[in-house]
């Protein structure tokens, strides 16, 4: 019997009730044939569908049963939506996929579309005539074969943003997946031999997800995600749209390696990813399109919007995003209903993003419409969002009580809208197979996949620390040195023509003495010669600029289609530059200020930073954020524009944290962090005191000595600034006082160690450089030197950089006196107030002499 809560049980009786009670048909049908006098879908691509949606469901089923001993920790499951199985088959094995914590049935299919054709499975599809065309993967089996529409009709133009038409097609959601005009799917796929061991990887990948085996291929025990490199999957640690940002991002970034992939073509060059010398084309087709599937509820998340405002924003400018927005609408937010009519409502209204909809329990319109969405985002390579109306059966996840806030009626109701059922019902009314043909083959999958479970049971779990983290964040910093050896011999070798022309004849290194803005404009100059795949945008960088002209000139020596502005959106900022990084390219975003990342900074602590962790590797964000922050801007303040929070950034693991104070330090720093996101795949922030940029003088009005030159190529290497290694400058006799700083601490400590060297005071000023991972053993040396530690911390005193000095330095057992000279708890106020809450050279002078006086 049905109760009022759809147990794992409940679900299993209702399903094997359904197939019992289904009538034979009065013929048997030629699988070959499709299913229907009107559809394209054969018996055979629809009994794949099928095997996918059961063995989804028989892992759900499985998911529940580790639980109810103990030996399963994650119990959300993708029963009712199962429909998706009909967008995968739609798509091709090669197109990059983000998905949905609910996509199961999408990834078996996937897996099954890899293993018919091994040789298609996330390898990148050869250029030229050969490539395939427009043709949507086949269901389990290999590509369904070109795109009759596709001849003639892509987009041309330049790559520069704004500069591309949007020729012919409609834009925007005025036309839907029911008022389609006369297209049909492109080709149809052969025939496939169906069966469990197609969708067996699959599943053993699902349930060593679900038991955190530390075999599982993808995060290896950290998380049960969906996620395969060899089957173009990108694992999605969030699901609640902060993976929209990204997809919006590949999508610009799969269209524009395209076009250089064919301009490559036709000069005989490649394109070139990673490194230096070494070269590789991007990691998909050039003609690939990203899908990226997402719940209803997500709809209204902030990072949702941004991703549809992106792709809608680009569209309108004329720019190509090929993106498949997947909205999964089962009407439910874990208890949170979505109003009637709303998300249909809100996804036609966003500009630029074609609307197509489908039932997800008809696996032939599902599929059709899929198909057509696929296609026309292929061909046109613009926006379009699938609204895929679905079901949720069993709860949100394993400890959810639904009858709490359902009733049984509407239980029930789901339970009658299960779209494996509808896919068997329609299996059986075809004459492709009976019910209990369909039974015996759902109970097979059952046992196969229990077998399963059992065997995974046994595997090894992450037993040490040292496991959970050797995926964070790799260090390798003698190939880092390496890297930045080679690059110097480029610049000076065989790029040195290249380079003499983008400086105009006049390099860096013979315009005199530098500010910390020159410096870092320099360097950008020079990262931007010897990386290929660098891009450097964001808000006004490209006409302006940047607001204090520190990527002035760029864009005219570059291009448009690498230096370019953003809309003014942090979110889709980062979100550019994660699905860049994603693709191969080496993003180079700037958020304006350091109080603006904040909006975003999930960005970074969710999506960025757990790329490697939760993939082994095997997929990697690389990235170098410039921001521009900190405070002490003479004549222009407040909150926004002197910001003073770094906590947030020294708080997400694996992420790098660079702080140049001095020009000589700026630009191999800089060299530091893009050699260290090309090699390593880091993810780095570069954080530019503003208050730096254009300083002269050290000590007295016109000395200078704040100014340095920008060292030739020959001179990298000897310059080199690993991470995680501080400077120290020492004055006078440097015997007396540590003083451990960084940014706009390290210029005012030295105006303070000078005042005390007149008192007879030694003073060594250590500038960290580094806010993470900090230079801790560079911090124990030279404390230890004197026994008198004052931590001058120009952040707050709470959550604050100097926190964590004064850990390190209790941790390593250091016994000498310390001190510390922070900014208060407080925001910047405008105006003379901020002297009021930050620090000075006078207070570290004070600060230092209470120390000494101990």
């Amino acid at each position: 019997m049905l109760s009022n809560v759809t147990t794992p049980q409940d679900l299993d009786d209702r399903f094997r009730e359904t197939l019992a009670a289904l009538p034979a048909a009065e013929r048997r049908r030629d699988p070959a044939d499709p299913v229907t006098d009107d559809a394209s879908l054969t018996g055979v691509q629809l009994l794949d569908l099928f095997d996918a949606q059961v063995t989804s469901r028989q892992l759900d089923l499985a998911g529940r049963w580790l639980r109810s001993f103990g030996e399963g920790f994650y119990t959300i499951g993708s029963a009712g939506h199962e429909g998706n199985a009909a967008v995968a088959a739609a798509l091709r094995p090669t197109d990059p996929a983000l998905l949905h914590y609910r996509s199961g049935a999408f990834y078996c299919l996937r897996a099954a579309q890899a293993a018919a054709d091994p040789d298609r499975s996330g390898d990148p599809e050869p250029s030229g005539d050969s490539a395939r065309s427009g043709d949507p993967g086949r269901p389990g089996a290999s590509a369904r074969s070109g795109d009759p529409e596709r001849s003639g009709s892509e987009p041309s133009g330049s790559e520069s943003l704004g500069s591309e038409q949007s020729g012919s097609e409609p834009s925007g959601s005025e036309q839907s997946g029911s008022e389609r005009s006369g297209s049909e799917p492109s080709g149809n796929p052969e025939p496939s031999v169906g069966g469990f061991a197609a969708y067996a990887d699959a599943a053993r990948d699902v349930l060593r997800g679900m038991v955190a085996s530390s075999q599982e291929p993808i995060a290896g025990g950290r998380h049960k995600v969906f996620g395969r490199a060899d089957l173009a999957v990108v694992p999605t640690t969030s699901t609640i749209a902060s993976h929209l940002p990204r997809a919006v991002g590949m999508g610009l970034a799969v269209e524009r390696l395209r076009r250089l992939d064919s301009v490559g073509r036709r000069t005989g060059a490649g394109v070139r990813v990673g490194s230096g010398a070494g070269a590789a084309h991007a990691p998909w087709p050039p003609d690939a399109i990203v899908v990226c599937s997402f719940g209803d509820a997500s709809v209204n998340h902030a990072s949702a919007t941004a991703a549809f405002n992106t792709a809608g924003w680009y569209d309108h400018a004329g720019l190509r995003i090929p993106v498949l927005f997947v909205c999964e609408d089962n009407g439910l937010g874990i208890s949170v209903r979505s109003p009637e009519g709303w998300v249909e409502a809100t996804l036609r209204a966003k500009p630029g993003i074609r609307y197509f909809s489908a039932d997800g329990a008809d696996p032939v319109q599902a599929y059709e419409v899929a198909a057509e969405a696929a296609a026309w985002v292929r061909r046109t390579r613009r926006p379009a969002v699938l609204h895929l109306r679905t079901v949720r059966l069993m709860g949100h996840a394993g400890a959810d009580a639904e009858t709490a806030y359902r009733s049984p009626a509407e239980l029930a109701e789901d339970l009658g809208g299960d779209p494996v059922a509808a896919t068997a019902r329609l299996l059986v009314d075809a004459g492709v197979a009976t019910g209990e043909e369909l039974l015996a083959r759902y109970d097979e999958f059952g046992w196969q996949v229990r077998r399963l479970a059992e065997e995974v049971l046994g595997e090894p779990k992450l037993t040490s620390a040292a496991d959970v983290v050797s995926a964070l964040a790799p260090r390798r910093p003698v190939r880092l040195a390496r890297a930045v050896a080679d690059a110097a011999a480029r610049a000076s070798g065989p790029g040195a023509g290249a380079r003499a022309e983008a400086f105009g004849g006049k390099p860096p290194e013979l315009a005199g003495p530098m500010t910390l803005a020159q410096s870092i404009n320099a360097a950008l100059a020079d990262g931007m010669l010897d990386h290929p795949q660098m891009a450097i945008f964001g808000e006004d960088v490209a006409a302006k600029g940047g607001v204090y002209g520190v990527t002035k000139g760029l864009r005219d020596r570059f291009g448009a289609a690498r230096v370019f502005d953003t809309l003014l959106d942090e979110t889709s900022v980062l979100g550019l530059g994660l699905g860049a990084g994603l693709a191969g390219m080496l993003p180079v975003p700037e958020i304006q200020y350091l109080a603006y990342l904040h909006n975003a900074e999930d960005q970074l602590r969710g999506e960025a930073a757990t790329m490697q962790f939760f993939s082994r590797g095997a997929f990697r964000n690389p990235m170098v954020v410039r921001v521009a922050g900190l405070a002490y801007q003479e004549g222009f303040g407040g909150h926004f524009h002197n910001d003073n929070s770094v906590a947030v950034l020294r708080d997400v693991p694996g992420l790098v944290v660079a702080v140049p104070a001095r020009p000589d330090d700026a630009a191999p720093m800089l060299r530091t962090c893009l050699a260290s996101a090309a090699v390593d795949g880091s993810v780095c922030v570069f954080l530019e005191p503003i208050a730096l940029y254009h300083t002269r003088d050290l000590y007295a009005e016109g000395d200078g000595e704040w100014l340095a030159g920008y060292p030739e190529p020959g001179g990298w290497v000897a310059g080199h600034v690993p991470i995680g290694r501080a400077r120290v400058y020492r004055v006078g006799s440097a015997e007396d006082l540590t003083i451990i700083t960084f940014g706009n601490g390290v210029r005012m400590s030295l105006r303070a160690a000078a005042v005390l060297a007149e008192e007879g005071v030694g003073t060594r000023v250590v500038d960290l450089r580094w806010l993470a991972p900090l230079p801790v053993a560079d911090i124990i040396r030279e404390s230890s030197a004197t026994g008198r530690v004052l931590v001058v911390d120009e952040t707050r005193r709470s959550g604050g950089v100097g926190e964590g000095v004064i850990a390190a330095l209790v941790d390593a057992g250091y016994v000498g006196a310390a001190r510390r000279v922070a900014g208060v708890d407080s925001f910047v106020p405008l105006g003379p107030a901020a002297r009021q809450v930050l620090v000075s050279a006078e207070a570290i002078t004070d600060g230092a002499r209470t120390l000494l006086a101990r």
